[in-house]
């Protein structure tokens, strides 16, 4: 299975709002995305929470019964499909999502490998939003991987910025790691790595041996030279309402299976075999279904 690529969708998004963009929030709408991205050929499904309450759906939950019901939802419609639970959140209290990882025990669960000054600007120079630092020191890192451990939890470590790929070597050799690794490049927010596919080999370059990756493209019409870079050299592929709101052709997407469609051609014009979900376990070392 060597040339076989995992196609993951990431239905939401933390803070997305669903009155101004597609996004699924609650958990039948979460379910029939999960649905679309499946049939058209996702393996993985990456998630984030959102209250239920009216008007508060851009806002995000650590509820675990509130995750519980919109992951069961989401397995009902599609028993086959990897669940793939956000970790990240701001500060030293994590008691949210360890509780979530403790009431689902999804296979997979994002791992935040490290901190970045958070930032972007606008045209005239001001802040899009306050300054803020998504921290997440050794600490923090090792608590979110006891949890995953006696979940029964495969962590996929999200590298914002080449310093924390770098960093995987290190947590390996301390034992908080162990391979095979599944990685993810997230490329393309403003203050960490730019969505350039000319990057790509030096960061492939850096990461342990024998390590799964994968690129997180964000942005617009770059993200798919970046998609298509990443399927040539070898990675798995991930797109979806969170990453990108923009087809290959500039129009912008009203679904999260339109952009994985585009991703499967991505993944077949590289002579690339898109894995089933029983595959995507297998490489990835998840649990049985």
């Amino acid at each position: 299975m060597a040339d076989k690529v995992i196609l993951t969708c990431a239905l939401n998004g933390v803070l997305t709002d669903p009155q101004t963009h597609p996004v699924p929030v609650t958990a039948e709408q979460m379910a029939a995305a999960a649905a679309e991205a499946y049939n058209t050929g996702a393996s993985v499904v990456h998630c984030h929470f959102r209250q239920q309450a009216p008007g508060k759906g851009a806002l995000p939950s650590w509820d675990p019964e509130l995750v519980a019901a919109c992951c069961e939802a989401i397995k009902a419609r599609v028993p086959e499909i990897l669940l793939n639970l956000s970790t990240g959140i701001v500060g030293a209290d994590i008691s949210g999502p360890l509780a979530c990882l403790e009431r689902v025990r999804p296979e997979l669960a994002a791992l935040n490998a490290g901190s970045l000054n958070y930032l972007k600007t606008r045209r005239d120079g001001s802040w899009a939003w306050p300054p803020m630092l998504f921290d997440n020191p050794v600490s923090k890192i090792s608590a979110f991987l006891e949890a995953m451990r006696q979940s029964g939890t495969v962590p996929e470590c999200e590298c914002f910025d080449t310093g924390i790929v770098r960093s995987l070597k290190m947590f390996l050799a301390n034992g908080l790691l162990q391979a095979p690794l599944h990685a993810s490049l997230v490329m393309g927010v403003a203050s960490g790595m730019p969505a350039k596919a000319s990057w790509l080999p030096l960061l492939v370059d850096e990461l342990p041996p024998q390590t799964h990756w994968q690129v997180i493209a964000i942005g617009r019409s770059e993200v798919w030279d970046l998609h298509r870079a990443c399927a040539e050299q070898g990675g798995h592929l991930r797109t979806g309402l969170e990453d990108t709101f923009y087809l290959p052709n500039g129009d912008k997407t009203d679904s999260n299976g339109r952009l994985i469609a585009e991703l499967a051609k991505v993944a077949e014009a590289a002579g690339r075999p898109i894995a089933s979900p029983a595959e995507a376990r297998q490489m990835l070392g998840v649990r049985p279904a």
